[in-house]
């Protein structure tokens, strides 16, 4: 949505080249581009479509996953470049442990090669159909998502637009997520909760988990720190009655002794 409005306010009427053989499963694929068509219809925005290749993606970009997979599992909290701030930054600001210092994770590189063979893959055939189709150039809306390794598309849409003889149109637009974001959600698009592939399926689930047993840890917490607090409270009030029935049985003795004291006063 926002790449397309910045483009035409440039000056530029794109054509939408949906290469997308990464989505899993095929239904998926062709829910996201029965949204992208109808929203594409409303703007007059031309789509392409390349072809889905499902075998092709699993052989350039599935063994790599299967092997990242089979090494470290499910690779949770290593997504993208984050709004502008680099991995390590972004990694040392959430952990506060010198992870800059120590550079990226053997799970975060393995998750970018895969990441980084799935975008070749995409514009390779993307760039091929520019150039055989007279367009000059190639960019990416994939830029507008901090979830994704921005560094790495610009380095994979200009090495494909290169090898074709074409303009590599980088933009970076994370800036505009947001607003992408509340205008996708105010027309009630479609909205998918993972990147597309079976990896990031995977990955968007176990991290959703993660943020659900944390949010249910956060609220045991709460739940026995309002405990304690009851129970100390219940202690305090308890000695204090006590503090209070102990008085009134002084009061009571007192009482007590004055009037006996009373009485022997008027047998005398």
């Amino acid at each position: 949505m926002e790449p397309v409005r910045i483009l035409r306010s440039e000056g530029i009427e794109p054509v939408i080249f949906y290469a997308n053989s990464n989505i899993h499963p095929a239904e998926e694929y062709a829910r996201r581009l029965a949204t992208l068509r109808t929203w594409a219809a409303e703007e007059e925005v031309a789509v392409a479509e390349g072809a889905y290749d499902a075998k092709a993606w699993e052989a350039a970009v599935g063994r790599i996953g299967n092997a990242a997979e089979a090494k470290f599992g499910v690779i949770c909290d290593e997504e993208g470049d984050g709004r502008g701030e680099t991995d390590s930054e972004a990694r040392a600001a959430r952990e506060g442990d010198g992870a800059a210092a120590d550079g990226p994770s053997e799970a975060r590189i393995a998750r970018e090669a895969r990441c980084r063979a799935c975008y070749r893959l995409r514009f390779t055939e993307a760039a091929r159909y520019a150039a055989e189709h007279g367009f000059a150039a190639l960019g990416t809306t994939l830029s507008v998502s901090p979830y994704q390794y921005t560094r790495i598309i610009r380095e994979e849409l200009e090495r494909a637009c290169a090898r074709e003889g074409i303009e590599a149109h980088f933009e970076d637009y994370r800036p505009f997520y947001d607003e992408a974001t509340r205008r996708s959600r105010e027309g009630g698009m479609y909205r998918q909760n993972y990147c597309g592939c079976r990896f990031s399926e995977a990955e968007a689930a176990a991290e959703r988990e993660e943020r659900a047993a944390a949010r249910r840890a956060a609220r045991e917490a709460a739940k026995a720190a309002r405990a304690d607090e009851r129970a100390a409270e219940e202690a305090e009030r308890a000695r204090k009655r006590a503090e209070k029935r102990a008085y009134a049985d002084r009061q009571a003795r007192k009482r007590a002794a004055l009037k006996a004291l009373r009485g022997q006063r008027g047998d005398e």
